[in-house]
């Protein structure tokens, strides 16, 4: 006897549930999720995690959620356990962690080396503009003598 598992994914389409009346539609759902289960492994023998069915009820009774993703695993004697689909992050996590780090120490470089400029920028104008007012006083006084 081997102990190898069965283990899929899937997506399920629980869209057929809204067609029930509003006040039994998460149960629809388990049930839905219960058959799609015994179809696909083909076994009886099924069971919700707690995860999964907080899932489907996260909501409330009316408002179940149009499709769900779940891992179906079925073990040696036939029993299916459906779980929460969980994606593998730790490795997309390091990369955005990178991704972060090197877009801040960048953003920090560029605002170390705008301010100076900025400052720079705002007074060559002004002391501009006040020699032009003197040059424009001393071209008046020249003129009208």
């Amino acid at each position: 006897m081997s102990e190898e598992s069965l283990e899929r994914v899937y997506t399920i389409n629980l869209g057929k549930v809204w067609l029930s009346p509003n006040n039994q539609r998460a149960k629809r759902a388990i049930n839905m999720i219960k058959e799609f289960a015994t179809h696909h492994m083909k076994s009886e023998n099924v069971k919700i995690e707690e995860d999964v069915s907080h899932l489907v009820w996260a909501r409330g009774i009316r408002h179940p959620p149009r499709k769900i993703r779940v891992k179906l695993t079925k073990d040696d004697d036939g029993n299916i356990l459906i779980s929460k689909y969980e994606e593998e992050k730790k490795v997309e996590e390091k990369q955005k962690g990178k991704k972060a780090e090197k877009k801040i120490e960048k953003k920090e470089e560029k605002k170390v080396e705008e301010t100076p400029k900025e400052t720079k920028v705002e007074e060559k104008p002004i002391e501009k503009k006040e020699e032009k007012t003197k040059e424009s006083k001393s071209d008046k006084k020249t003129k009208k003598v």
